[in-house]
């Protein structure tokens, strides 16, 4: 399985720092966790709803990240927690700790509310023994479109 990663190439891209400071959907503050998407597109749409660019971004690249068929992969439905899609994190946050803390698998597929339960982000766990088989590739240029910021 191929996702996709799209982060400012300032800072490391691959190890779960940024969500383990600010904590995100499916993770609590203190829990380092990777947050990926299944789609390029759909990286682009979770950097366009939660980066706050006003502006074309100079410094954002992508890592393509490969799993391999060997690594388990826990998969959250949209009707398997109520509630996931609000601004309201506790019930997503709740489930994605409870993944993190007992290790249960490498890779957590859940819905993506940017594309509304459509498609789906990976959540990745740098701390789960199989994540040192997923490898990722070296950050890549994002060549923004224009259009997106007029």
């Amino acid at each position: 399985m191929r996702a996709f990663r799209i982060a400012d190439r300032r800072f490391p891209i691959f190890d779960g720092s940024g969500a383990r400071l600010i904590g995100g959907r499916w993770n609590s503050p203190g829990q380092a966790v990777v947050y990926a998407s299944e789609t390029f597109s759909g990286a682009m749409l979770e950097m366009l709803a939660h980066g706050n660019l006003s502006r074309l971004p100079r410094t954002q690249a992508y890592i393509v990240i490969t799993i391999p068929d060997g690594v388990a992969i826990e998969r959250v439905k949209a009707d398997d927690i109520p509630g996931w899609q609000r601004e309201d994190f506790t019930a997503p946050r709740h489930l994605g700790d409870e993944w993190l803390k007992e290790k249960r698998t490498a890779a957590l597929m859940v819905p993506s509310v940017v594309t509304m339960g459509i498609e789906h982000n990976i959540l990745l766990n740098p701390m789960h023994p199989e994540f040192r088989e997923i490898t990722a590739s070296e950050p890549l240029d994002v060549i923004w479109d224009d259009r997106l910021f007029q």
